[in-house]
């Protein structure tokens, strides 16, 4: 319900837990499957076939033994390297397994298809329509291919949340549409899929009809979406909003930070208002391009007033923020591939206490781990250096175009 100007579908009463990196959420995912009772569904854009992929189908091998329905989707381009095997693997444990997008083999991986770029890059689990996993961590080491200067390695920066209690609800409506999304897009039983259907739609409102507890007090948030049909710009409207609404603080911590028009004129308008704007962005390059186009906005954007620091000891992956009492966790980068193309999911929370754990959190690392940029740093950069960030910048410019939605950034 609309609650002080937002026409959102709010949901009050929730148990919602930050955990930070994967070294807090592989646990938890793997204790909730543990204790599974009849379902596990996880949505993810990498799954790699290190330790920490192996450790997660090792657990939903044994659910599967213990007679739980598990269902997996994975990305075709994100998980490409293991995606066969993965999907061969949960079959001979009795899982399920969808491949969203699966990548072209022969010589078709060479012709360009603009739906290619149309990914799954939601990171999402829920188990048992109960507990639900919502954030930017996927199924990978933190680890794995970072850098290490010699001191050891240092993990990727993320975040996801558990969720309990109502909200719940909505993810397990997301995550049913795409798998039958999916499905549909292959199969054509039709009398086969109504009937897939129909059952589902008895089972889903039988459960529904038990109600998900409600925790008081508890934080009020939404899911939000991001897809090419309904959802087209929902996330990126609620940054917006609550940009505009912003009266003390917006700190945002983002892995591949190329907002489009309206973002930057809304960050650049929260800080002559006097808002104290934030961002923490990758000071390792992950990506070279969208790394070097991020630094060619600096100078501009140190020139509105907004701070900006780089995280150093490893590659920063999340995309989360803070404005006010509100707070945003999930899969959206600030960036054309997850604003105008991918199917995202991120969790807006009401909430002054969850918003200042985040914060803290984030300030830390601020404090610790990250160097400030100022225009005097900009300055040393080589002409070089300087080249290719304005190249890299002109580069993504045309790839948004390309996609035919440049209007909409």
């Amino acid at each position: 319900m609309p609650r002080n100007g937002w026409t959102l579908r709010w949901r009050e009463g929730n148990q919602i837990d930050l955990l930070q990196n994967g070294g807090e959420f592989f646990p938890a995912l793997h204790e909730a499957i543990d204790a599974a009772q009849f379902s596990v569904h996880i949505e993810t854009y990498i799954f790699y076939l290190d330790d920490t992929g192996r450790s997660v189908l090792d657990r939903l091998r044994r659910a599967c033994e213990r007679g739980i329905k598990v269902r997996v989707v994975i990305d075709g381009f994100g998980s490409l390297p293991h995606a066969a095997e993965i999907a061969a693997t949960l079959a001979d444990m009795g899982a399920q397994c969808r491949i969203y997008r699966p990548e072209p083999v022969g010589i078709r991986m060479f012709k360009f298809d603009y739906r290619r770029l149309r990914r799954m890059h939601r990171k999402v689990a829920v188990v048992d329509n109960r507990v639900a996993f919502v954030g930017g961590v996927n199924i990978i080491g933190d680890f794995l291919d970072v850098p290490d200067d010699g001191a050891g390695p240092k993990p990727r920066f993320d975040f996801t949340v558990r969720l309990q209690g109502p909200i719940v609800a909505d993810v397990v409506t997301a995550q049913r549409g795409l798998w039958l999304r999916i499905g549909i897009g292959r199969e054509r039983d039709w009398a086969n899929i109504y009937r897939r259907i129909t059952e589902g739609a008895k089972r889903y409102f039988k459960r529904r009809s038990k109600p998900l507890p409600v925790y008081r007090p508890g934080h009020r948030a939404i899911l939000l979406l991001r897809d090419n049909v309904r959802f087209r710009q929902s996330i990126e409207n609620v940054y917006l909003k609550a940009i505009g609404r912003a009266r003390n603080e917006i700190l945002i911590a983002n892995a591949y930070f190329f907002p489009g028009h309206r973002l930057r004129v809304a960050l650049e308008r929260a800080a002559a208002r006097g808002v104290r704007v934030r961002l923490l962005l990758q000071g390792r390059s992950e990506y070279p391009m969208q790394y070097r186009a991020s630094r060619s906005m600096y100078s501009k954007v140190l020139d509105d007033g907004i701070e900006i620091y780089e995280y150093m000891p490893s590659y920063l992956h999340a995309k989360v923020a803070v404005i006010d009492s509100y707070a945003m966790v999930g899969s959206s980068n600030l960036d054309p591939f997850s604003l105008l193309l991918a199917r995202e999911a991120n969790v807006f929370i009401e909430d002054a206490g969850f918003a200042a754990e985040l914060e803290d959190a984030l300030e830390t690392v601020m404090k610790n781990d990250a160097r400030r940029v100022t225009q005097e740093s900009l300055q040393k950069r080589s002409f070089i250096g300087r080249f290719i960030d304005s190249a890299s910048y002109m580069m993504l410019r045309i790839g948004v175009a390309l996609t035919g939605k440049s209007s909409e950034y």
